[in-house]
C-alpha cells in the first residue's frame, strides 16, 4: 500500500468553505479516478494565526496506481484547487510506503 499525503495550510477566512469543497467536490473526484481505496482528512494540532493545516491522505493500491493518478489526473485536479484558492493556501505532497500494519492481538 502507498499513501499519497497532501498537506495544506489554508487561510483562516476560507477554512470552512475549503473543507466543504474538499469533502463534496475535490476528494470525491480524486476517488472517482479508481486509483485509491479511501481517503482521510486530518487536522494538525498546531495553532497558527495565518491558517489551519490539514493532511489529506489517499490510500493507493500500488505505486503503479499512484503513478497513473499523478500522470493522468493530478494536473487537472490540482489546477482546479489552485484556480479556486489561489493565494489562500500553501501545499506540499509526499508519499509513504506502508511496510507493515500491526493490529492488536485478539484476547
Amino acid at each position: 500500500m502507498v499513501i499519497y499525503n497532501v498537506t495544506v495550510k489554508i487561510n483562516p477566512e476560507v477554512v470552512e468553505e475549503w473543507l466543504l469543497w474538499m469533502r463534496r467536490h475535490h476528494i470525491p473526484k480524486v476517488l472517482e479516478t479508481g486509483c485509491f481505496v479511501k481517503s482521510r482528512i486530518s487536522k494538525l494540532d498546531i495553532q497558527e494565526a495565518d491558517g489551519e493545516t490539514f493532511a489529506i491522505q489517499y490510500d493507493s493500491f500500488s505505486q503503479e496506481s499512484l503513478n497513473k493518478y499523478m500522470s493522468l489526473y493530478a494536473p487537472h485536479l490540482q489546477k482546479e484547487h489552485i484556480d479556486k484558492y489561489a493565494g489562500k493556501f500553501v501545499a506540499f505532497r509526499t508519499t509513504l510506503q506502508v511496510i507493515e500494519e500491526i493490529f492488536p492481538r485478539a484476547n
